[in-house]
């Protein structure tokens, strides 16, 4: 891995002083860039093309690092983005995770700390401070004792599923709402609801999906 090219967004000049003091032209990293808000982050990403952006959460007097964070992932999709905040709360952490950061850690962790986040989400892995990571696990244990992580497949009515496998197999719309005696407008209304409640976006996503939920069983 060559230099990894960063960009300090926080509105306290004293931290974006500090983090060029301990990042720049060491441990191959380079600050290229700087920004007070969120706002001025965008700018500078977009202009710098950073490989990962360290982000403030707040920022009072401009956007916040939640809301750049989503911004962000929507113009930059590969850009890797790295929480690095003061508040070690479990709101903001799945926020965080909600709007596609790519990792979060807390201001007071050791300097060794940071420069391996920095260096795993630069590498396209997520990094989450050991604490944050029991959290997560606890909250996915309690998901599971109330029943809340189904199985995604299951979460799909039957028609959906009928749909499903139907598009999968190669079949229009049109051939489809013949099959199931519906309208086309019918079709594509299941088709959207099942590609929203498993998450995905494209037919060959939706046919590897139904592959391996062996759908594609042709009798």
């Amino acid at each position: 891995m060559g230099t990894l090219k960063i960009l300090v967004v926080d509105d306290h000049a004293v931290v974006r002083s500090g983090l060029m003091m301990l990042l720049h032209g060491k441990h191959n990293m380079e600050v290229i860039g700087e920004a007070a808000d969120g706002a001025e982050g965008i700018q500078a990403a977009l202009l710098l093309k950073p490989d990962v952006v360290l982000m403030d959460l707040n920022m009072p007097a401009g956007m916040d690092g939640l809301t750049a964070t989503t911004e962000l992932r929507r113009l930059m999709p590969d850009l890797a983005i790295l929480i690095l905040t003061m508040h070690d709360d479990d709101e903001y952490l799945f926020r965080a995770i909600h709007v596609g950061a790519s990792g979060y850690i807390l201001k007071s962790a050791p300097h060794e700390e940071l420069l391996t986040a920095i260096r795993s989400v630069a590498a396209g892995n997520a990094y989450l401070y050991p604490t944050a990571t029991k959290r997560l696990m606890n909250e996915y244990i309690e998901r599971l004792k109330h029943g809340e992580n189904k199985d995604t497949f299951e979460s799909l009515s039957e028609r959906e599923k009928e749909v499903l496998g139907l598009i999968a197999k190669g079949f229009s719309n049109k051939e489809i709402g013949e099959q199931l005696i519906i309208s086309v407008k019918t079709v594509e209304s299941h088709k959207s609801n099942v590609m929203e409640k498993l998450g995905l976006k494209t037919r060959p996503e939706l046919v590897k999906f139904a592959v391996k939920k062996g759908l594609l069983n042709f009798e």
